[in-house]
């Protein structure tokens, strides 16, 4: 698939690694909608922002995510393609010092990650079954996040490794049912990356998680995630897998 004259929806595009694909995507020639609760950080380039248009979303809500769809296709024709980068992250053990962890905390954290993820596929993927396309094209290109924590869960991850596992375990299986509509699925699993999540960090602390990733030693660029995501859709034999995004790091327990 080209960018020029295609249509996506970035969830969790006001910042982070939403906000670099809203940029990759943009500068490359599409037209974007950006799903978050929050007003994006910093203002777009003059060249790309006629290309752009915001909508608050909750992406676990149902009315909510069709609102955005629906903008996208009453603004710019269609939709072609989402990239699911809308997510929180927790640290809690399952059993701490106040006793069990609550169980409304390890939901919230499932909900938006796994639940909201899921509901953005399904509903964006309904829009897609509208693009005509010849055999052999994309009608659309789905990407999810996932994260190493999938797969190298630490102590106090239990609620994030469980979102992202759900996300690591439907990718395959919904590329499968979205292949005889000639939409592809694909998923990215990050390492540790420089986002507002990590903003809020000390410096020290910060420069001895990068240090953790054998190379390159530090953390990674938000426009290294939005590279592999425009090459996820310019490239068509990528369909239901997912990608490890992160410098070789495998986490230790804690």
């Amino acid at each position: 698939m080209q960018f020029a004259n295609k249509t996506f929806l970035v969830t969790g595009g006001a910042s982070g690694l939403g906000a670099a694909c809203v940029r990759e995507f943009a500068g490359a020639g599409a037209n974007v909608v950006i799903c978050d609760i929050n007003q994006p950080r910093e203002a777009l380039p003059a060249q790309i922002a006629e290309r752009v248009r915001f909508h608050k979303t909750d992406v676990a809500g149902e009315a909510d995510v069709q609102a955005a769809i629906d903008l996208a296709v009453n603004e710019f024709g269609g939709l072609h393609g989402a990239v699911n980068c809308a997510g929180i992250a927790t640290a809690e053990r399952v059993i701490g010092r106040d006793g069990p962890q609550p169980l409304d905390h390890f939901a919230k954290v499932v909900t938006v990650n796994l639940i909201g993820t899921f509901n953005v596929i399904r509903l964006a993927g309904a829009q897609m079954l509208n693009a005509d396309v010849r055999p052999g094209e994309d009608r659309g290109v789905i990407i999810c996040t996932a994260s190493v924590a999938a797969f190298d869960g630490q102590i106090g991850q239990a609620a994030y490794s469980a979102s992202k596992g759900g996300v690591v375990g439907m990718t395959l299986s919904i590329a499968r049912e979205f292949a005889q509509h000639q939409i592809r699925v694909m998923s990215i699993a990050p390492g540790i990356f420089d986002t507002p999540m990590m903003a809020g960090l000390p410096e020290a602390a910060r420069e001895s998680l990068g240090k953790q990733t054998p190379f390159p030693a530090r953390l990674g660029s938000p426009h290294e995630y939005a590279a592999l995501a425009r090459h996820i859709v310019e490239n068509q034999m990528l369909n239901g897998e997912v990608i490890r995004l992160d410098g070789a790091i495998r986490l230790a327990p804690k």
